[in-house]
């Protein structure tokens, strides 16, 4: 057995956004002689999972919170040496590659107090600090985004009742995305300025939305992000309320589209009734709930595309023309190959929203889904349960996120969770998304292809879709990303409700070319 060298470097006072040494920590794993790492400030919460994990040592011990802690379980000294260096160095530079050259403000107050112009904050701290910076944001008069997630909910409750008070915009905590003056926030697609404003208590849909306007040429005035608590009752709609009286008041903005994982009845009530009382049309989507009266200005989108589409139609007055990526005839070649006894589809989702809209397409086809976040409470698995019949993985949720990056960034469960899937032979379909933009993997399709070429070998019938939300414009190139996938034998899909309906007629067999 392998003898295994622990190293560690500990960076004083040097603080780092958490999505920024997300992507550092990828990096570093993947150097030549490491085995692990852990890159992340030196936070109590954050030194219980390194200990969880195997990746605390002594050197920790005597890290603060603002300090920045590298530790590496490397293969050998020479090689984990040379790979903290490395880390050292990428942490040194912000993610464009170039150094940091101003010396950042200490404090929340002395920026604003420097520049007074300030008009929102973005607060990405970890989450039992988080709750302080907002309060004082606020108190200041400032809006704010919390993209910090491990904010107790009663504390949440706290900052929006004095957010409304105050007549500000508090997105968050755990808001991932936004698009606010044409500047995106957390993890967010490149489109250009236009006619729709989006709110979303979901990020990846606020995404998805965002990136199918803008690949039918249609863009965006606004994105505001609610954070997941949002729209439970606790917490009554806050932000959403908010954003859609602001969107309201807009010049700019024709059209509001609502997106929304399934609210509280109440929640619900109160921005149905809202909307009905907007000057502009507004499309509300409560994924997967179609149980709502319509009228002269408020239309109800069933899923994500629809309510793009919708949207466009609202704000243009022209019908959405969408890229479409796939060959009917391949769909019929991929439904023929499937043995009798593949009956079964298995989806891992990066992005919560869209593990919530698959299961409610294949609900309305009347095929129920096991899941760790289930629309059917009755069909609540762990994530790392083994999957039955058709399992639907939400791989963004706490229990996968827990020490490591967000699967938007990392991989690697949905790499091992896909060569698990192909083991069992009553698997026809693995049905993914993926997610382009800042913030998120640089190269995702290269990291799918060696998974799926892998998983082939084990069953070679099985069949592979996935959605893709992006814009040429991201940093990794949709039609880059699209070409890699595609040219490995993977059915491509431009929304994610595409890709689970093909996935639906496949595995019945009712694909017609």
């Amino acid at each position: 057995m392998l003898n295994m060298i622990f190293l560690a470097k500990i960076l004083k006072n040097e603080y780092r956004d958490s999505v920024f040494l997300m992507r550092i920590n990828d990096q570093v794993e993947r150097m030549s002689g490491v085995k692990r790492a852990a890159v992340m400030m030196g936070t109590d919460a954050n030194k219980d999972l390194m200990k969880e994990a195997g990746l605390y040592i002594d050197q920790v011990k005597d890290a603060g919170p603002n300090d920045l802690v590298i530790v590496l379980e490397a293969y050998d000294k020479g090689s984990g040496e040379e790979a903290l260096s490395k880390a050292q160095e990428l942490t040194s530079k912000i993610e464009k590659g170039t150094r940091i050259e101003e010396e950042p403000y200490r404090s929340l107050r002395s920026a604003v107090s420097f520049e007074p112009d300030i008009d929102l904050v973005l607060i990405s701290t970890p989450g039992e600090y988080a709750y302080r910076e907002a309060m004082r944001a606020l108190l200041l008069g400032k809006h704010a985004m919390v993209f910090s997630s491990n904010v107790p909910i009663e504390k949440e409750a706290r900052l929006k009742e004095l957010a409304e008070r105050k007549n500000l915009l508090l997105m968050g905590p755990d808001a991932g995305t936004a698009i606010v003056g044409g500047v995106g926030l957390g993890f967010f697609n490149v489109v250009k300025e236009g006619p729709v404003g989006i709110v979303g208590a979901a990020g990846t849909g606020i995404q998805e939305v965002s990136s199918v306007l803008g690949l039918s040429g249609v863009g965006i005035s606004a994105a505001i992000g609610t954070g997941s608590n949002d729209i439970s009752e606790t917490i009554g709609g806050k932000t959403m309320l908010m954003g859609l009286s602001m969107l309201d008041l807009h010049t700019e903005t024709k059209t509001i589209t609502i997106i929304s994982k399934p609210p509280s009845k109440s929640v619900a009530e109160k921005v149905i009734q809202r909307a009905h009382e907007s000057k502009k049309p507004v499309i509300l989507n409560f994924i997967g709930n179609e149980d709502f009266s319509q009228s002269e200005n408020v239309d109800f989108a069933f899923t994500l595309e629809e309510a793009a589409y919708k949207s466009c139609l609202k704000a243009t007055g022209k019908e959405m023309k969408l890229v479409d990526w796939v060959n009917s005839n391949k769909l019929k070649e991929a439904s023929d190959m499937l043995r009798p006894d593949q009956i079964f589809v298995r989806g891992l989702f990066s992005g919560g929203t869209i593990n919530y809209e698959s299961q409610a397409i294949f609900r309305k086809a009347g095929r129920s889904v096991w899941s760790n976040s289930p629309l059917d409470k009755s069909k609540k698995i762990g994530g790392f349960d083994s999957s039955r019949e058709d399992t639907f993985i939400d791989m963004g949720s706490e229990e996968y996120v827990r020490g490591v990056p967000h699967p938007m960034i990392d991989f690697r469960f949905r790499k091992e969770r896909i060569i698990k899937e192909a083991q069992d032979k009553s698997v026809g379909v693995i049905l993914l998304d993926i997610i382009l933009g800042y913030g998120a993997n640089m190269d995702p399709a290269s990291e799918v292809v060696e998974s799926v070429s892998k998983a082939r070998s084990i069953n070679k019938s099985l069949v592979f879709i996935s959605s893709i939300v992006g814009t040429e414009s991201d940093p990794q190139g949709i039609n880059k990303q699209v070409k890699t996938l595609t040219e490995a034998g993977i059915i491509v899909t431009p929304t994610s409700a595409r890709a689970a309906d093909i996935a639906l007629k496949i595995i019945e067999r009712r694909w017609k070319a």
